[in-house]
């Protein structure tokens, strides 16, 4: 146990909960309701780069939520030669928002990471993504509990890496910047951002990345166990 660590602040998407699969899984019921006859592996593999395309833009505020959720869809769908009414493009984006928290796998070994911290860490959330759509997968995954606060962009009115965000999150736990951590998949908007707010970093290198050889980083949320 990290004696000067008391408050540990999770990214959700990518680090806990396994966006990749349950995302699949709801673009497999989108397909099956508007009857899109595209193998879901040869979408995402079109789909996957755009859409962190789109979030990049929106952590930069050059994009809205609504743009974020209307282009990676249609950009997706344009090259793999398909066209869409806006309207229809709206519905199956809401209907994405809809289906993601039904299917609710977490990462590898992220239960019982959650296990071993909780009673030695006070345990937060901090996420770009939208209020709703984060605490029902956190909820409908059963990990909801081991969490004292959610600190959302949308609540924030900022987005991850601004500094904003990680100090907003800080003020709400009650902790000390001294003694806390951010855990997270992202480089640029957990591991920067948290960094530039003054929090020390973990990244949970869930894409594989080269790194700076600075930064503490895991390949699997088991070794996290090893630093904590």
């Amino acid at each position: 146990m990290n004696n000067t660590i008391k408050h540990i602040f999770f990214d959700l998407d990518h680090t806990l909960w396994d966006f990749d699969k349950n995302s699949s899984l709801a673009f497999q019921m989108i397909f099956e309701k508007y009857n899109i006859d595209i193998r879901v592996p040869d979408f995402l593999s079109i789909y996957q780069p755009i859409n962190l395309k789109y979030w990049k833009l929106y952590r930069e505020d050059n994009v809205t939520k609504q743009e974020l959720r209307r282009g990676r869809f249609i950009e997706a769908f344009s090259y793999l030669g398909k066209k869409f009414s806006i309207q229809v493009i709206d519905k199956m984006s809401d209907d994405y928002i809809d289906f993601l928290p039904l299917n609710n796998y977490l990462i590898d070994g992220a239960k019982d990471l959650l296990e071993y911290l909780n009673p030695k860490y006070n345990l937060h959330i901090i996420t770009n993504g939208f209020t709703g759509v984060q605490k029902r997968k956190l909820s409908s995954s059963g990990i909801l509990h081991y969490f004292d606060t959610i600190t959302d962009s949308e609540v924030a009115g900022v987005k991850k890496p601004n500094p904003f965000i990680f100090k907003q999150a800080i003020q709400k736990s009650g902790a000390k910047l001294e003694n806390s951590m951010m855990i997270g998949d992202n480089y640029e908007a957990d591991i920067k951002g948290a960094e530039a707010a003054g929090l020390r970093t973990l990244c949970f290198n869930y894409h594989k990345e080269k790194l700076p050889t600075q930064y503490l980083q895991v390949s699997e949320l088991k070794q996290i166990k090893i630093h904590l």
